[in-house]
């Protein structure tokens, strides 16, 4: 879309995802679960900031993944709709399609798999890359 900025390389993901350990809350807690929540959240915020979409554009669309059908109450699937609605939201924008996110996810899955426990995964780590 013209006039939408693109983040591009995870590099531009916030510094405070890159740092040791996960921030915490006032009561002492981990602000996020796992990584890549901070991750997900870091890069929504940062999209929005480049101006890819207006934060209204965003809770329209994650309200709509937290409060559709097969959602859990307790709200535990919480990130899951974040990266839900991030995806949804990239798609529909046409910053990249669904089966490219596809394949990129296919990927990462890949990565993962083939690297060694505590080592960093990384794309070049997919086998036959």
């Amino acid at each position: 879309m013209p006039g939408r900025a693109i983040l591009t390389t995870p590099d531009a993901i916030s510094p405070l995802v890159l740092s040791p350990g996960l921030p915490k809350s006032r009561e002492g807690d981990p602000a996020f679960a796992e990584p890549w929540q901070a991750e997900a959240f870091a890069m929504t915020v940062q999209l929005h900031e480049k101006g890819v979409f207006s934060w209204s554009e965003w809770a329209e669309v994650l309200s709509q993944e937290l409060y559709g059908p097969g959602r859990r109450a307790d709200a535990s699937d919480y990130y899951d709709c974040w990266v839900a609605a991030l995806s949804r939201l990239v798609t529909e924008l046409s910053i990249t399609s669904r089966a490219d996110l596809d394949q990129l996810t296919q990927r990462w899955q890949e990565a993962a798999e083939a690297t060694p426990h505590g080592a960093p995964i990384r794309l070049e780590n997919a086998p036959g890359r």
